[in-house]
């Protein structure tokens, strides 16, 4: 019998989409990366190709993960992140074997070696989220507006107003519980 798995939620941050691995953190959790293979497959899609996974290498994702959550959601409502937080992420950032290559388009591009491990691919996603939190980039943290995701997301929009982690799943189930809710109101 084949596992079917929840579908990734993929964005143009890697920091943010890698917290995105575990969606829905107020309301029913939903663990997208539930066993190591998940996680290589994550990383794959990512560009930061692995081999395998252990279950170890899983729970340090994990313990990454939801310190990037800690950090940015703290960032993003003008907090300083928690000294656990940070620990983990300078920890993870430091202890990975990654180069950062420019491409012919002139784009930073992260590149792992044939025999990267699961720590070195870590030490990206922690590297991403430290350029996001120290402000090195163009954008804005901001919470997601739905009572029962609250993700952080990095808003590029040109308004930064942006209100829902992703359109298509958040503000979507946002704007269809108004729409229904004003259409009981006047059913007419």
């Amino acid at each position: 019998m084949h596992v079917r798995f929840p579908d990734f939620r993929l964005g143009k941050v890697l920091a943010t989409s890698f917290t995105a691995t575990l969606t829905e953190r107020r309301g029913d959790a939903v663990e997208r990366i539930p066993v190591p293979q998940r996680l290589v497959d994550w990383l794959a899609v990512n560009g930061l190709t692995v081999e395998s996974c252990t279950t170890a290498q899983l729970e340090l994702a994990r313990e990454l993960r939801e310190s990037i959550h800690a950090a940015l959601t703290a960032a993003a409502i003008l907090e300083s992140p928690p000294a656990t937080a940070v620990q983990v992420i300078n920890d993870r950032s430091t202890q990975g074997r990654a180069a950062a290559v420019l491409t012919p388009e002139s784009h930073r591009q992260w590149r792992l070696s044939p025999d990267s491990r699961v720590e070195d691919a870590l030490s990206v996603v922690a590297a991403d989220s430290i350029s996001i939190i120290a402000g090195e980039r163009d954008g804005k943290l901001a919470l997601c507006a739905s009572p029962t995701c609250r993700a952080a997301f990095f808003d590029t929009s040109q308004s930064r107003t942006r209100k829902w982690c992703d359109m298509n799943t958040c503000g979507n189930r946002q704007k269809k519980a108004r729409f229904n809710a004003n259409k009981h109101k006047d059913p007419g």
